[in-house]
């Protein structure tokens, strides 16, 4: 940075430009004696006209109307001893000068000014400052074209330089980036570039969910925190708990998830490895989890509202059974774990973890693992699957849902807070879901067919109430319900 307090730090025909960028430039039209000096910051040496105008020639006065002019500087101060003369006019104080080899500058403020030697310690002024005048500087008729000679000074070489240098900056900057890139995935085995899913860093999941404070929710398979990406996407991040597979393995799971895309599936967007730690980062949808608002006693889901969410349920299931190149079974379906966004359509969530936290998992484990029993017909009630009574009992909502449907008695089954519903449409429901409980593993209906049945292309017939419902009728009144529906 410029000293103002240095002497001649910029030298003859050097400029100071006062304010944040306080460097030496040369004049327009001239260049420094030492390009090598000067960019390094050693401008002492000054500058030198680009094209000298030495006058040689006898007829000293043409020579110098053809080939000389004068660049105006505007606002500048000029330090040094000009000479004084009486002339009337700018034009006047122009011809002076011009007429005069020796004469390098001048200037007209009520009088005439010249300067007969080098100019010293030039200082450009910012604008609203008044302290300088407006100069005149004697240059080759040839250097002065293409220069702006209003308001500014411009030195093409000083800009070049930045600029080169500032593309330099970014090259390695971006240089540094892609090697770093590069690096965190050779050495966390990353996906290739044709993987769907993003590979992020803990601390920009620890950023985007500010240190993971805004907590979502928990479920069996960890915890679920909030958290906006640098582009300000919203994305839910679920930090696994549990985990008992190697990197290599993990990354292959992930994979497979990675490439499930249907519109009633909440979408992977990428993952995290950190140690042992495992994060899953999701979109975020915007309404949150359909239990938020099927239990709502303030907003009551209309009926048109609950099919079109059992539907798309339905259509998710189907993909992950029937449509992925691996089957993927849910293990806990239920509203807390389906999503919905602000058209109400529903997205399954958690789906693929059960197999992703255990692969060997037995049939005795997908039982615990879900929500034992949790059958669809209380999402139509608006009633949880169980209930504390006052005796201190838990009354469980199937064993009456599913007596109701067995005696024909579904009307009774709906949630009377809606003001109507579609009989047909209700029958359908209930019946596909006591037909999904069913003991026999082979009376259960495809997610194909119960898609086939909610859309009315499949008839269904009445169900017979599960065995292991029937004991919890013989030992339950479910008569306890029906007077709070």
């Amino acid at each position: 940075m410029v000293n103002s307090n240095d002497i001649h730090v910029c030298g003859p025909f050097g400029v100071c430009r006062t304010g944040s960028d306080e460097k030496c430039y040369c004049l327009p039209g001239f260049r420094p004696v030492s390009s090598r000096s000067w960019d390094l910051g050693a401008w002492n040496q000054g500058c030198v006209r680009r094209t000298d105008i030495s006058c040689v020639d006898s007829n000293i006065h043409n020579v110098q109307q053809e080939n000389h002019a004068f660049l105006k500087i505007a606002n500048i101060k000029v330090s040094g001893n000009p000479i004084q003369l009486n002339a009337q006019s700018t034009e006047e104080c122009k011809s002076i000068c011009l007429n005069n080899c020796t004469c390098t500058a001048y200037a007209y403020q009520r009088e005439c000014i010249v300067w007969n030697s080098e100019l010293w310690d030039l200082k450009q002024l910012s604008d609203g400052n008044i302290d300088g005048i407006d100069i005149y500087v004697r240059l080759a008729a040839s250097d002065l074209q293409g220069q702006d000679n209003e308001n500014k000074i411009h030195h093409a070489r000083p800009m070049l330089i930045a600029v080169l240098g500032s593309i330099f900056v970014t090259l390695c900057v971006f240089g540094a980036v892609v090697w770093t890139f590069q690096k965190r995935n050779a050495n966390q085995k990353a996906f290739s570039s044709d993987d769907p899913l993003i590979l992020y860093s803990y601390s920009l999941l620890q950023n985007c969910t500010k240190n993971f404070s805004d907590k979502l929710g928990q479920g069996s398979f960890g915890s679920v925190y909030k958290g906006s990406l640098p582009n300000s996407q919203l994305i839910a991040v679920k930090k696994l708990q549990g985990m008992r597979q190697g990197e290599k393995q993990f990354q292959t799971e992930v994979r497979a998830l990675g490439q499930i895309h249907h519109r009633n599936l909440v979408r992977l967007k990428g993952f995290c490895l950190r140690g042992a730690e495992r994060l899953l980062v999701y979109e975020l949808i915007a309404k949150g989890s359909l239990d938020s608002h099927l239990f709502n006693d303030v907003k009551v889901l209309d009926w048109y509202t609950r099919f079109h969410v059992i539907l798309g349920i339905a259509k998710g299931l189907h993909y992950l059974h029937e449509e992925c190149h691996e089957c993927i079974i849910h293990c806990d379906i239920k509203p807390e774990n389906i999503l919905v966004d602000e058209d109400f359509s529903p997205k399954v969530a958690d789906f693929g973890l059960a197999k992703l936290m255990d692969r060997n998992f037995s049939r005795a484990l997908t039982t615990v693992r879900g929500t034992i029993g949790y059958l669809a017909p209380e999402w139509i009630a608006g009633k949880r699957n169980t209930e504390l009574m006052e005796s201190g009992t838990i009354k469980y909502f199937p064993v009456w849902a599913a007596d109701k449907i067995r005696n024909g008695d579904i009307s009774e089954v709906f949630d009377h807070r809606m003001n109507d519903t579609d009989v047909q449409e209700l029958d359908r429901a209930c019946k596909v879901a006591c037909w999904c409980i069913q003991d026999n593993e082979a009376h259960r209906p495809t997610m194909q067919q119960i898609v086939h049945i909610l859309q009315g292309t499949r008839d269904v017939g009445l169900p017979p109430v599960p065995a292991f419902l029937q004991h919890l009728v013989e030992e339950y009144d479910p008569g306890s319900y029906s007077s709070n529906v």
